[in-house]
C-alpha cells in the first residue's frame, strides 16, 4: 500500500509536467504528419500494396520514424526530466523525511517513468489508427479493407518498449547522480548519436544501451545484430537498474 501511495504521488507530479505534454506531442506528431501526405495526395491504407499487408506496412513505415531517433531522445528527455523534479524543487530532502523506504522511493519514480513510457505508446497507437481510419473514412467513405491484426501490434510494441528499456536505465542513473539537467540529456545525446553511427558497422553495437531500439530497423543482412538481443536489452536494464539501486542506497547525500 505504501509503494502504491508513493507511486501515485509520483504520477501526480507528472500531470501537466513537461514530460507529460511530451509524451502527447511526441506520440501524435509523426500519426500528424502522416494523416498530412495522405490527404495530400488524395491515397489511403488501402493504396499500399497487398504484400505484406497494408497494416505491417503502415505500422513498420510509422514504427521505422520512431524507433530510430525520436522515440530514445524522448525517452532521454522524460526520464531526465522526472527523475530530476526533486532537484528542481530542492525537495529531494523532504521526499527522505516521509515515511517510505529508499527502496520505494527508487522504484516509485522508475516505475512512473514505465508508466509515462507506456501512456506514450498508448498516444502513438491512437494516432496510427486515426491516421489510417481518418482519410478512408473521408476519402472512400469506409474502413480499411483489411483487419487490423491486434495480436501483432501488440507483438511489436512489446518488443520495441523492451528495447528501450536499457535507455531509460542509464538515464535514470545517470539524472539520480547528476543535478544538472544538461548532463543527463547531453550524455544521453552522445549515447544515442554513437548508437546511431556504430549500430549498422560494428558487430558489438548491442554492448551500447542505446542501440537496442535502433536494431529493430535493421536488419541481419545489414548488420551483426543478435538475435536475442531483446533478451540482452532485459537483462541489460535488470543490472543498471540493480547496480544503480545500490549506488543510490549508499549514497550519503540523496538529493
Amino acid at each position: 500500500m505504501i509503494f502504491i501511495n508513493s507511486l501515485q504521488s509520483e504520477w501526480l507530479k507528472t500531470k501537466r509536467s513537461t514530460s507529460f505534454w511530451l509524451a502527447i506531442i511526441g506520440g501524435f506528431f509523426i500519426p500528424l504528419i502522416w494523416l498530412i501526405i495522405f490527404f495530400y495526395k488524395g491515397e489511403t491504407i488501402n493504396d499500399y500494396p497487398p504484400i505484406p499487408g497494408m497494416w505491417t506496412i503502415h505500422y513498420n513505415s510509422l514504427w521505422q520514424n520512431m524507433v530510430s531517433f525520436l522515440l530514445p531522445m524522448g525517452v532521454i528527455l522524460s526520464s531526465s526530466l522526472i527523475t530530476q523534479l526533486e532537484y528542481k524543487n530542492n525537495t529531494w530532502k523532504q521526499v527522505h523525511t516521509t515515511p517510505q523506504s529508499f527502496a520505494t522511493v527508487y522504484f516509485a519514480k522508475l516505475s512512473a517513468i514505465l508508466l509515462l513510457t507506456l501512456q506514450f505508446f498508448v498516444f502513438f497507437n491512437i494516432g496510427i489508427l486515426l491516421s489510417a481510419y481518418i482519410p478512408t473514412l473521408v476519402l472512400e467513405g469506409g474502413l480499411p479493407n483489411e483487419s487490423l491484426p491486434v495480436w501483432e501490434v501488440i507483438k511489436s510494441n512489446t518488443k520495441i518498449f523492451i528495447t528501450i528499456l536499457p535507455i531509460i536505465a542509464i538515464q535514470y542513473l545517470i539524472s539520480l547522480r547528476f543535478k544538472n539537467f544538461l548532463v543527463s540529456v547531453g550524455i544521453g545525446l552522445l549515447g544515442l548519436i554513437g548508437a546511431l553511427i556504430a549500430t549498422p558497422v560494428w558487430e558489438h553495437a548491442y554492448l551500447i544501451p542505446y542501440s537496442y531500439s535502433i536494431m529493430n530497423i535493421i536488419t541481419p543482412a545489414q548488420a551483426n545484430v543478435p538475435g536475442n538481443f531483446y533478451v540482452t536489452a532485459i537483462i541489460f536494464f535488470a543490472v543498471v537498474t540493480g547496480i544503480n539501486y545500490f549506488i543510490y542506497i549508499n549514497r550519503s547525500e540523496k538529493g
